[in-house]
């Protein structure tokens, strides 16, 4: 196990993310390759859980579009991600949101995390 840990911290670059949770809106840039061209794409949504430590840590992101939810799994080690930018704090009592899925309308709303 000491040996997977050296790896990581000499060979994987790690990148300057900013700090956020489940319940933050948040916007993820990510390079997109098709054919020779890149092109810089974004997913702007609501953090749903963040899991793993270190640089097998994953954020989940859910969306609507339209009437339908799209759900989006991060690695936060990914080489195309470019940056993410915390649009919004939320406030939320639970590391996962799960329930989040099923929530319509104003319901939906998470209330935003005031700072003192």
């Amino acid at each position: 196990m000491d040996l997977v840990k050296f790896v990581q911290n000499e060979f994987v670059e790690k990148k300057d993310f900013p700090e956020f949770s489940s319940g933050d809106t948040i916007t993820v840039y990510y390079e997109i390759k098709e054919g020779q061209k890149t092109r810089t794409q974004f997913f702007k949504g609501v953090v749903i859980q963040v899991k793993g430590t270190g640089l097998l840590k994953t954020f989940t992101i859910r969306k609507m579009s339209g009437t339908v939810g799209v759900e989006k799994i991060f690695p936060i080690n990914m080489p195309a991600l470019q940056k993410i930018e915390v649009n919004k704090r939320g406030s939320v009592r639970r590391a996962r949101i799960n329930y989040f899925r099923n929530l319509t309308g104003k319901k939906a709303k998470i209330k935003e995390k005031r700072s003192n």
